[in-house]
């Protein structure tokens, strides 16, 4: 933790008075939205943000976005990966556009639902693919499969991991090892340990443990930990993990919708790992609400010889609490088909790394000149630093590093000069159209900001 609290305080002041200056038009948004929108957000995790209030959005392109006031930023959160394609990329609004005019929403296929699964296919090596809106609908599907296919009650995550609002996926370990909510799950509907297993990332031992128990359907995973700051695989975990889901019939799910980040075919195509399903989301539709998960053929056949039927051939599957009807609509399947052929394509992703690999260089130069405790790691085009000396290993790790304070000052110091981080957590993604000069604004106000509290 950041010891000199009150230096903190009175550069956090000086920030938020800069901001106040710049910003009469967010603030009047905001007052004016603030009559029917909670806090003057439509979700409330919006006024989360540092600063007195949200900046306005009022157009974007590429890496940048403008807000109500007229100031440029550079976009550095983009979306927290829902806009890592860029913002409006011209094929994807092209493609919606058009479908738009035709149709949105038909509870029957287009065309462009083939052509993007064949290319999913191609990319993830698994061979049958369903669509849905969210990486968080999609997550809670798979989780419903394989508990059909396999009988069992238990879901098994990562501690402080993150895959949406999945309801098992709120958990943690406390002190003493036992499943817990975790922090600020609001509303949980069951006790957390009735349907979830909690192990640390990269234990094995612990893994396997759990597993061996017999009542795990399906190990749900990040390949990479994400949205408590980034923490890589150990060499050979993988093979573990795969190993013993083997070994005791466990399915396992990989959600590779921010490690998207890693290729186009995410950790999995770069990695070489074996998932029976592959969840994607956020980014493959150009912006607009799209996900995707991704299965084995056998799996596919079990979970399909298991399903009900109703005796006059026809299977139960429309009030089985999986898809919903706008899941696969024109609109979207546009937005996929556009976005994966002719956006976010094999040949952006040198470009994407190189970027993150500029924003990592400056962020440890600054971190190397004013000998801070801090570490920055790297995974394809996203990076993120954290308040630690070395890399976490595991999530209880990186967490214990957090420092509210500390990270609400940096990201208000940033946004003050035009770069949006983002929050919660200090993550930097690079888009096709994010240049070098964006990350050198970046690296410039970094340094700034380090100075100000170090130097």
């Amino acid at each position: 933790m950041y010891q000199d609290r009150a230096r903190l305080a009175a550069r956090w002041d000086e920030e938020v008075a800069t901001f106040r200056a710049a910003r009469p038009e967010s603030e009047a948004a905001w007052r004016e939205a603030s009559a029917h929108l909670p806090d003057g957000v439509p979700m409330l995790w919006m006024a989360k943000w540092p600063g007195p209030w949200p900046v306005y959005v009022d157009s974007a392109a590429g890496a940048h976005f403008r807000c109500v006031d007229g100031i440029d930023h550079v976009d550095l959160c983009l979306g927290d990966t829902g806009a890592m394609v860029g913002h409006a990329p011209a094929a994807s609004v092209a493609a919606i556009s058009a479908q738009l005019a035709r149709g949105s929403t038909f509870m029957l296929p287009t065309r462009d639902a083939a052509v993007a699964a064949e290319i999913l296919a191609d990319r993830f090596g698994l061979p049958s693919w369903q669509f849905t809106l969210s990486a968080t609908d999609a997550n809670r599907h798979v989780l419903r499969y394989a508990r059909q296919a396999t009988g069992r009650p238990k879901v098994l995550v990562m501690d402080y991991c993150y895959h949406g609002t999945v309801d098992e996926t709120y958990a943690t370990l406390d002190a003493d090892g036992r499943v817990v909510a975790r922090r600020g799950n609001i509303g949980a509907p069951v006790p957390l340990d009735e349907t979830t297993v909690v192990v640390p990332f990269n234990d094995v031992p612990a893994l396997e443990a759990a597993l061996a128990v017999g009542d795990v359907a399906a190990v749900l995973i990040e390949p990479a930990l994400t949205n408590i700051g980034i923490v890589l695989p150990d060499a050979g975990w993988h093979e573990a993990l795969r190993a013993a889901c083997d070994r005791t019939g466990t399915i396992l799910v990989i959600d590779e919708t921010h490690t998207l980040c890693a290729g186009p075919g995410g950790m999995t195509a770069r990695d070489g790992l074996k998932p029976d399903i592959v969840v994607v989301g956020k980014t493959i539709g150009g912006g607009i609400p799209a996900a995707a998960w991704g299965m084995r053929a056998e799996l596919v056949d079990r979970v399909r010889a298991s399903l009900d039927w109703d005796g006059e051939g026809r299977e139960d599957i429309d009030v089985g609490g999986v898809g919903g009807t706008l899941a696969g609509n024109a609109v979207s399947m546009a937005g996929i088909r556009a976005t994966l052929s002719e956006v976010l394509t094999p040949e952006v992703y040198p470009g994407m790394i190189a970027r993150a690999s500029e924003w990592t260089a400056g962020v440890q130069a600054a971190i190397d000149e004013f000998d801070v405790p801090w570490q920055v790691t790297q995974l394809g085009a996203r990076a993120e630093y954290s308040f630690r000396e070395t890399a976490p290993r595991d999530g209880r790790a990186a967490a214990d590093a957090d420092d509210f304070r500390l990270q609400q000052y940096l990201h208000l110091h940033a946004l003050n000069r035009g770069i949006l981080i983002t929050p919660f957590h200090n993550m930097a993604l690079m888009s096709p159209a994010t240049s070098s000069a964006d990350v050198a604004r970046h690296t410039v106000a970094f340094r700034q900001a380090v100075e100000s509290l170090f130097g």
